[in-house]
This record gives structure tokens, sequence and C-alpha cells, in this order.
């Protein structure tokens, strides 16, 4: 049985340019020029001067987007390695190196984005030894920390191989199984973590997002944007290295992302149900209208897979997956954001250096994937089983 692939036809067209250097060259420079002029303020003008935070709203974009969204982008990471090595699907094992690359970098920006977030960065690794084990965020910073090894390890094959070290590839060989089914174990418990950090705001939280289900939610929805990043970052990484697209591959996965993302769907409509929660819809206000938009965003690419049409089609495919994304991005937002400002008295819109930040790290992030796969073999040749 061999892989299939469908050719990838390139646009005739050459990206546009500004004095022979590529527009995204260009944005490229200036979020990496804008980010470092932010950091030189973090560090001299403290959380005060770069961001609109206050003792009443003290967690806002770089926890809302740059951690939890962080956290749940890289997610297609475990979904990848649980699959191959775990349910044994062998046939996608041609898009999990570049899966595993994706939440490599994940962890290490949300660390980055953390980095700038804690008043005292510099002691970022007291947990390390002070410990606290009946705090959810101590646990979150130890399976971070602990996925980041264990992540940085399954990549590792890409350097041994570009290096010809032999003796590491042998010694992964040997770690390789118990390693897999240590980063599915710890993924899966910070995942959900992250949604237990909300259960002790009940009073605080918008009821139309506080449920006792948090940790559930947040896993699950996990699994799913895990998937609709694979598919994103597939097409783009084709686009971008002139590959064919892995198009069979991808239909087996939006396949897998109905059920997850419809199991997801309806679990949160039951919660709603349960808790009495559907009349807070009838309200006039902003946390009523952006949970509509939530809900739409999670209904509709559901609706449009269920089609094998659109999933035969790679550029509807991509369409559908980038809603799944911005759906999970909105909830994750809605959650850290719009579901705590009504309790905490105060309206908070992040300052200009927030928003720099953010942006010099995604950029960040895409540079460092596209140089790591230009020079190393993350993308592995399919062969003939």
């Amino acid at each position: 049985m061999s892989t299939t692939t469908v050719p990838l036809h390139r646009p005739a067209t050459t990206p546009a340019r500004v004095g022979g250097v590529s527009v995204w060259k260009v944005v490229f420079g200036l979020f990496m020029a804008l980010g470092l002029y932010v950091t030189y303020l973090r560090i001299f003008e403290g959380l005060g001067g770069t961001t609109n935070l206050n003792d009443q709203f003290p967690w806002g974009l770089w926890i809302g987007f740059d951690v939890l969204c962080g956290v749940g982008l890289a997610a297609g990471g475990f979904t990848l390695v649980a699959t191959v090595h775990i349910f044994n699907l062998e046939k996608y094992k041609p898009i999990l190196r570049p899966a595993v690359l994706t939440a490599f970098l994940g962890y290490l920006l949300v660390i980055l984005g953390l980095m700038f977030d804690l008043g005292r960065p510099d002691r970022i690794w007291h947990p390390l030894i002070m410990w606290n084990p009946r705090s959810v965020m101590f646990e979150v910073g130890w399976c971070v920390m602990l996925y980041s090894t264990v992540l940085a390890l399954e990549f590792s094959p890409a350097v041994f191989e570009k290096f010809g070290w032999q003796i590491g590839l042998k010694w992964f060989r040997i770690i390789s199984v118990p390693l897999m089914i240590a980063g599915v174990i710890l993924s899966t418990l910070h995942q959900s973590s992250l949604g237990s950090l909300y259960l002790i705001v009940p009073q605080k939280l918008y009821p139309l997002w506080y449920s006792g289900f948090l940790p559930l939610f947040f896993f699950i929805s996990a699994i799913a944007v895990g998937l609709a990043m694979t598919i994103f970052e597939s097409w783009h990484s084709s686009k971008a290295f002139g590959r064919a697209l892995e198009a069979p591959l991808l239909q087996g996965l939006a396949r897998a992302l109905v059920v997850v993302q419809s199991t997801y769907l309806v679990m949160r409509l039951m919660d709603l149900t349960n808790r009495h929660a559907w009349g807070l819809l009838k309200e006039q206000r902003t946390e009523t209208y952006l949970f509509l938009f939530e809900l739409a965003l999670m209904v509709l690419p559901v609706m449009l897979l269920l089609r094998s049409r659109i999933r035969s089609n790679p550029k509807a495919l991509y369409w559908c997956a980038l809603m799944v994304i911005f759906g999970f991005i909105t909830n994750r937002l809605n959650i850290s954001v719009t579901g705590m400002e009504a309790a905490s008295g105060v309206s908070y819109f992040p300052k200009w250096t927030e928003i720099s930040v953010t942006l010099f790290i995604i950029a960040l992030g895409f540079g460092i994937f596209y140089l790591a796969a230009k020079h190393l073999p993350v993308f592995e040749e399919e062969h003939e089983e």
C-alpha cells in the first residue's frame, strides 16, 4: 500500500516584493524590531508601563492568547504521536514530524510569552525547588516543563539524521515508546488542568462559560484544534516548500475532526441545558454576542466537513480548519478576558505593546519553523510499505 499525494499547483505570480525583498520578510522584520523594542520597555518599565493590566484584572492577552491558546494550538503533537505510535496508524507518519516541530515551538513560545507576563520572570525556576502540590498552576508548570523536554527528545531524530549521529538515533529507538506514552500523559494532564484554573472562580467567570466540566472541555477542544493545526501547517508547508499536499491523510484528519468537534459541541450544549443557562442569551450584552460568535465558529466547520465534497477540496478543508482554530482562540479569549470583565468591575483592552509582543511571538514561531524545515529533515519522504 502506498501513500498517495495530490500535487499542489503553485500560483504563477510571484510574491510582492519591496526593494528586492519579499513583503513577508519585511513584515517579519518589522515584527521582530517592534518586539525587541517592547521587550526593552517591558524590562525597564515593568508590567505597569507596558500593559493595561491592574490588580482587578491581572491576566490579559499574554495569558489568554500566548499561554492558553498557545498550549492548545500545540496539541497537534500529542494528537499525532498518539495516532501513529499508540494507535499504530502508520499511514500518518509522513505528517508526524512537522506536527511535533509545531508543538515543540509552540511550547517554547508559550514559555517565552510567560516570561513577559510574570512580574518576576527571573524566578520562573522557583517551582523546581518550591513545591506546592495542591496548586493547579504548580501542576501545569511542571507538566509544561516536562512535556517541552519530551518534545525536544521526540524531535531530536531530525537533528541526529542531519548530522549523522547514529548513536543518538540508536538511543532514541530504545526510549521512544515510553517517551511517547509519557508525552501523551503529560499533555493530557496539563491541557485539562488549564481548564481547572477557572474552576476556583465560579463567582467571577460569566455563566455562559463557567462549568464544572471545564477541564474536559479544554482537553477535547485541544484535540480538535490539534487536528486543525496539523491541516493548517500541512497546507502552508506545501505552499512554502513546493511539496505535494498529503490530501488523503488530511481527509482522514478531517473526518476525525468532525467526530471530535461534534462531541465537543454536543457536550457544551448539553452542559448549557443542564445549568439552565440558555436564558442568558436573551440579554443584550457583549458576552452574548461573543458567545454566539464562538458557537457559530464551532457549528459551521462541522456542517461543512460532513460533506465529502468539502473534505476532498484542499482549499475548502483549509478554511474549515482555520475556522476551528479561530473558534478555539475565541473560546479561550472569551473565558480568560470576556467572561472575567464583568465581575472585575473594569474594562480591559490590550495596550499596543501587549499586541506587539503577541505578534512578535507568532512571527518568531513562523520564522523558526521555516528555518528548521529548510535545514533539517522535517518532512519524511513517503515510501512504499
